[in-house]
């Protein structure tokens, strides 16, 4: 078996008697390295002892073979030095000693043979699996660069879509901005309003005093005796209505200016909202389309 490292934190074997392929997932690449080193250390420590086993067994067999030499020359000496009873005494143990030897010695050699076989089929099966592993790790290499492109290309993506939000919290102070300025004119068109009803309750109590000349003069008619008083309190009048006159002509005026600035004010204000509704018509459908 061949442990082959597909990854940094993964590696994979093949068992050629299951036919099936192993992989372990590991938390490190440290774990994975010593993993595989003790790995390499058992797969040499078997083979050594295969090897020391096949030793053992061509040591056995060539023991085998010298008693095998040995005993028919015994066994002619006995013949030659012994009677018929002695020959049969002395002959028997050493054939069957001969026997078991080479029993255990064809025994021996159909084993190892069938190990050849299954050892090559073994090599067979791993060269298999060393293919299809090379196959899997080319499709992963490959599988590898194309998440490298896609994460550029998402890294790419993120950074643009950052920018873009940038820009719209930007564009939201902006809008915050333009509320607060909104609200200051607000308050502003508020303050002026009130001035104008307190000049229009002003003009009214003009109005109501400029009612009181009339009568004023018509009392001056039957007063004649207060004909100078009533005169200089004429003249005195005369001039208050010159003044009233320039007053409310001063406070038309102004009146006038007001309401013009009141609607450019209110012209500017339409449009900004105008503006506002705009552009959260376009963030509305911005955030829609993201």
């Amino acid at each position: 078996m061949t442990f082959t490292k597909t990854s940094q934190k993964f590696g994979q074997w093949a068992d050629s008697r299951a036919n099936t392929v192993f992989g372990l997932g590991f938390s490190s690449e440290q774990q994975l390295t010593k993993f595989a080193e003790k790995f390499q250390e058992v797969k040499e420590a078997a083979r050594l002892a295969r090897d020391k086993s096949q030793e053992k067994t061509e040591t056995s067999s060539n023991h085998s073979q010298e008693s095998g030499c040995e005993t028919p020359s015994s066994t002619q000496a006995s013949s030659v030095n012994g009677t018929d009873d002695e020959k049969a005494s002395h002959a028997s143990p050493a054939d069957t000693h001969l026997k078991s030897e080479n029993d255990k010695l064809k025994i021996a050699l159909t084993q190892s043979a069938a190990n050849v076989k299954k050892w090559e089929i073994e090599l067979q099966t791993l060269r298999e699996s060393n293919a299809r592993l090379t196959t899997a790790l080319q499709e992963s290499v490959a599988s590898v660069e194309q998440w490298k492109k896609q994460f550029s290309i998402c890294r790419d993506e993120n950074d643009r879509l950052r920018s873009k939000i940038e820009q719209l919290e930007e564009q939201c102070s902006e809008i915050n901005r333009e509320k607060e300025k909104n609200t200051q004119l607000q308050s502003r068109i508020e303050e002026l309003e009130s001035e104008l009803r307190e000049k229009e309750t002003e003009l009214k109590d003009l109005r109501k005093q400029s009612e009181i000349i009339p009568q004023l003069m018509s009392e001056c008619e039957y007063v004649s005796e207060k004909l100078e008083a009533a005169e200089r309190d004429n003249q005195n009048l005369e001039d208050k209505v010159r003044s009233l006159k320039t007053d409310i002509e001063e406070s038309k005026y102004r009146q006038r200016h007001l309401k013009g600035e009141l609607k450019s004010f209110l012209e500017v204000l339409d449009g900004k909202i105008d503006d506002l509704h705009d552009f959260r018509r376009g963030l509305s459908k911005l955030g829609t389309d993201n």
